[in-house]
């Protein structure tokens, strides 16, 4: 292939882009969707096998065996312990809930991996230096005290909506995880844990101060929140008995009126399971409907293969097929074409358009009309997603002729996501104006993701649908046009929110300016094109490591370069005008020379973000379709027959 490169580079591009595009298409659901596998770091693995004890159900062995090899197998050789992303540092939190999982299983803790990892662990500190979310499972189990965890009461629920600390001020995910955990925490429930597995032998010290992993955390913040914890705590068991009930029944309804079926408590892992837990503790029998079927939500997001499994944060249909219709699109052709029609027909029906979710808390006069990013989460569409499949079916009725199937879809998707529009410009991933930055430094939120504010990232692709529909010129549009200037990096990058990092959220706004008319020569565009050049490999890739969300980064760090980075930078430089760019050339070559046998892209590398510094993700998506995406806009622009040469994505 590299040598045809080098002699028919154009014919190269285009067998790439035919086994590719051919591969995806065989990944198609028959219904028209592609759904990828979505993997994390091992602590949602291992909080599965240690959920099934906490309820004392009965053993699966086969399954706890195959979690075991997974979690064995990602291991870190270097330093033992569990790292949040394929290579990284040891991780204090996740390694003991790794261990734990483990033991529960039935792993010797002299055998040598245990014994390694329990070092590890207590060269970190041990077991009293984990994080808050770790703290609350061993408590559960009677592993650890609730002293430890900073203290979150049951009438938080009960507060009015102008009280500084309040649900409707945290983030979507935030709120769906804390709420059954209220009650987790008022009710102090013990797990069944029939084994009576515990881990006395993690800890090294009685406890240790929590640190947050919030940017812009301020210490005299931290120490009024500290000290109003031990208030708090004194003050619990001085709680109205009545107030505590009507508190956890509100908790409760909150809870049912968003369990969302078989998709779960906002189709989320963590909010999944603490919902099971807080049935489990108020008495509600296995076989209740609302505990059964968010038990059942939870078992959906297993992935289990011949020899191993593990358990996924959520799934990713939506978004999955949303980008891989974009790819199919620009790969072309009559076949790719109808499967990309097929999977925005299979989009269609999941716009919500009947549920006024929590974001109408802020904005309670924009009208439903958002996609979300699972199969179903009508209270939590999301921007992101809504605009990309906006986009999407606004390229598919302009090439196939399909207007009239998508006009409406359009319209309401449009109307909804610039109506979540924040005061700054700028837009987040599922609520306006969640900017109440104080609370990153509650002891709660040490992990520092309680909030949704806008982002460059989300707000480039919301810039990316408004200027492809056609509008550039208006109020709303400058007000985001000003924001995306404002958060450029003095390096010319942005900040990647929602993928790793730089180079994404460079990609991402680099193809909403184009779509908004600014020339590849505009001061942006132009130093945003320079830094991607600049931080080319030298085998012609494009990486980025997780350590990059690192509170005290000082600039781009090279890392090896991956198919979905590739193809991102490709397609932020692409944007600017630089088809004919050697950076570009380049580039293609390098994900030319690295098309599998089954004609897409590996990666192991983690660049999917959950949360900075805390939580991320593998999209297994990623190098099989933003590769093809890349490959295929570089063969139509050379060609100069693109249609899209403007679109935003």
């Amino acid at each position: 292939m590299t040598e045809m490169l080098a002699t028919d580079p154009l014919a190269a591009i285009d067998a790439c882009t035919a086994r590719a595009a051919e591969a995806l298409a065989a990944a198609q659901q028959p219904d028209g969707h592609w759904v990828f596998e979505l993997e994390a770091d091992a602590t949602i693995p291992a909080e599965y096998v240690l959920l099934r004890h906490y309820l004392g159900e009965p053993r699966d062995a086969a399954l706890e065996a195959k979690i075991g090899h997974y979690l064995r197998r990602i291991q870190a050789s270097a330093h033992h312990g569990w790292p949040l992303f394929h290579g990284g540092a040891f991780d204090i939190s996740a390694s003991v809930k790794a261990y734990f999982a483990l033991k529960m299983i039935g792993d010797d803790v002299d055998a040598p991996h245990m014994a390694r990892a329990r070092a590890a662990i207590h060269a970190a500190g041990g077991a009293a230096a984990v994080n808050v979310f770790t703290r609350i499972q061993l408590a559960l189990f009677g592993a650890g005290s609730w002293q430890v965890v900073p203290t979150m009461p049951v009438e938080l629920i009960l507060l009015p909506r102008w009280f500084p600390v309040h649900l409707s001020k945290m983030s979507y995910w935030a709120r769906t995880v804390i709420v059954p955990l209220l009650v987790l925490a008022a009710k102090q429930p013990l797990a069944k844990n029939p084994s009576g597995v515990l881990v006395d032998e993690l800890y090294t010290a009685r406890s240790a101060p929590l640190k947050s992993q919030a940017a812009g955390a301020r210490r005299t913040w931290q120490i009024f929140f500290a000290a109003l914890d031990v208030v708090l705590k004194r003050a619990d068991p001085l709680w109205p008995r009545r107030l505590r009930q009507r508190a956890v029944d509100a908790c409760t309804a909150f809870v049912v009126e968003r369990l969302n079926g078989e998709d779960g408590l906002g189709a989320i892992y963590p909010a999944m399971a603490n919902s099971v837990m807080m049935f489990d503790c108020l008495g509600y029998a296995p076989d209740h409907p609302d505990r059964a079927i968010a038990r059942q939500s939870v078992e959906k997001l297993l992935v289990v293969a011949d020899d191993e499994a593990y358990c996924q944060p959520c799934v990713s249909p939506v978004w999955d097929t949303a980008l891989a219709a974009h790819a199919m699109l620009e790969a072309g052709g009559e076949e790719n074409e109808a499967r990309a029609a097929a999977a925005l027909d299979w989009l269609r029906p999941l716009q919500v358009l009947d549920v006024k979710g929590d974001w109408a808390d802020e904005k309670p006069n924009v009208r439903p009309g958002g996609w979300a990013f699972q199969y179903n989460n009508a209270h939590y569409p999301d921007l992101d997603d809504t605009a990309v499949v906006v986009m999407a079916m606004d390229r598919a009725r302009g090439r196939l002729g399909l207007a009239g199937g998508y006009d409406e879809a359009i319209a309401r998707g449009t109307e909804w996501t610039a109506g979540l529009q924040s005061r700054n410009g700028g837009f987040g991933a599922f609520d306006a104006d969640n900017t109440y930055h104080y609370l990153n430094n509650i002891p709660f939120a040490d992990h520092g993701a309680l909030l949704d504010p806008p982002t460059s990232d989300v707000t480039a692709r919301c810039v990316s649908m408004l200027a492809q529909l056609g509008e550039t010129d208006s109020a709303r549009m400058k007000a985001a046009l000003k924001f995306l200037a404002d958060e450029q990096m003095p390096d010319g990058s942005w900040f990647g929110r929602w993928g790793v990092n730089y180079i994404y959220g460079t990609w991402s706004v680099m193809c909403a300016l184009n779509a908004a008319g600014l020339a590849a020569d505009h001061p942006s565009m132009a130093r945003a094109a320079g830094w991607l050049a600049t931080i080319q490999n030298p085998d012609g890739g494009w990486g980025e490591d997780c350590d990059s969300y690192a509170l005290d980064y000082a600039g781009y760090t090279p890392a090896a370069s991956t198919a979905s980075q590739t193809a991102w930078a490709l397609l932020g430089l692409m944007a600017a005008g630089m088809v004919d760019h050697p950076a570009v050339a380049r580039g293609v070559a390098w994900l030319v020379a690295h098309q599998e046998t089954d004609g897409l892209w590996g990666q192991e590398k983690y660049t999917g973000g959950g949360f900075p510094r805390v939580f991320y993700l593998r999209y297994h998506g990623y190098p099989k379709y933003f590769p093809l995406w890349a490959v295929a806009r570089y063969r139509n622009l050379k060609r100069s027959n693109a249609r899209d040469v403007a679109f935003g994505m």
